[in-house]
C-alpha cells in the first residue's frame, strides 16, 4: 500500500472514507481532491466535533480507499495561497458533473470552506 495507490483511488472516486484522530470507530465518507500529487479535503460542516476540528487536536487518522486503509497525518497547508485556486478548480472539475453535486461544488469553493482546507499525508 502506498501513496500512489491512494491518489489513484481518490482521483477516480467521489467519496472517500476518513477517520479523524484515534477515537473514531467508523469511516465518514467525504469529498477529496488531488492537486500536485497531494491530497486535500474541505470541511462541509462547521460543527465543533467535525473531522476537521478533530484533526486540529490530533493529526493522526486514516483514509479508506476501497478495501485498503492508509494511515495519514493531517495538516493545514502552509502554502495555501498558491494552492487554493488549484484546489478550487479540482473540486469544480471533479464534482460539478451532475446538477445535484454542482450546487455543493460551487459552495465548497466559498471562503468559509476554503478556510477549512486540510491536507492528508499518507504515511
Amino acid at each position: 500500500m502506498n501513496k500512489e495507490t491512494a491518489i489513484k483511488y481518490i482521483k477516480s472516486n467521489n467519496h472517500i472514507g476518513i477517520k479523524a484522530g484515534t477515537e473514531r470507530e467508523t469511516f465518514l465518507e467525504i469529498w477529496m481532491v488531488v492537486v500536485d500529487n497531494r491530497i486535500f479535503a474541505r470541511s462541509w460542516g462547521f460543527a465543533e466535533r467535525s473531522w476537521y476540528n478533530t484533526f486540529l487536536q490530533n493529526p493522526i487518522g486514516e483514509i479508506k480507499c476501497c478495501d485498503q486503509i492508509f494511515k495519514i497525518v493531517a495538516e493545514v497547508p502552509v502554502d495555501e495561497d498558491d494552492l487554493m485556486n488549484k484546489i478550487n478548480q479540482a473540486y469544480l472539475s471533479k464534482y460539478s458533473s451532475t446538477a445535484h453535486n454542482k450546487k455543493y461544488a460551487d459552495r465548497i469553493i466559498e471562503q468559509a470552506h476554503i478556510e477549512k482546507t486540510m491536507e492528508f499525508i499518507v504515511l
